[in-house]
């Protein structure tokens, strides 16, 4: 009697944002898991059951960074087949929102245990030293993304969160 292995992966359904300031860099929170090596990676998760992917950029952006805003348009998608960093093989389908900071101030108070078990720091990164880090960033394509972004498409979020981390230029 032969076996039959079944190789389907859970459809993860998640909603990521680039979140950028005035002088052009971008907000990276940085991953620890146990047993792997660190990574850096754009704000955002999966959505909820029934949640829409516009849905779900708002609720992680609050979450993840304090920030009440409506993400605009998607401005990119990425799939494919991979294992998370909880072991759990996937078939991703990621939609990408842009979101323009006045400020870089960031409330984490909002994250998960999980997130707060994992993602202890934060950041505010500059093309240069995208392209230079020493760790993975996720999404691999980052750069190319950012520069892809048309001018207009995005929702620039007036100051007002609260600070937790200084932005570098600050």
């Amino acid at each position: 009697m032969s076996r039959t292995i079944s190789t389907a992966r859970r459809l993860r359904r998640a909603a990521r944002i680039l979140l950028t300031d005035p002088a052009g860099c971008v907000l990276l929170f940085r991953f620890t898991p146990q047993g792997s090596a660190p990574f850096w990676v754009t704000p955002g998760g999966e959505a909820e059951e029934g949640e829409d992917f516009t849905t779900a950029a708002m609720r992680e952006l609050l979450e993840e960074t304090g920030i009440k805003a409506h993400p605009g348009d998607e401005v990119a998608r990425r799939g494919g087949d991979y294992t998370i960093f909880t072991g759990e093989a996937i078939q991703a389908d990621e939609r990408f929102f842009h979101v323009r900071v006045a400020h870089g101030k960031i409330d984490t108070s909002g994250h998960t245990a999980l997130e707060q078990e994992v993602m202890r720091e934060y950041r505010w990164f500059t093309r240069g030293e995208l392209a230079d880090w020493r760790e993975t960033i996720y999404p691999l394509d980052l750069c190319a993304m950012l520069d892809a972004l048309p001018a207009g498409n995005c929702n620039t979020q007036p100051a007002g969160s609260s600070a937790n981390t200084p932005h570098p230029g600050a």
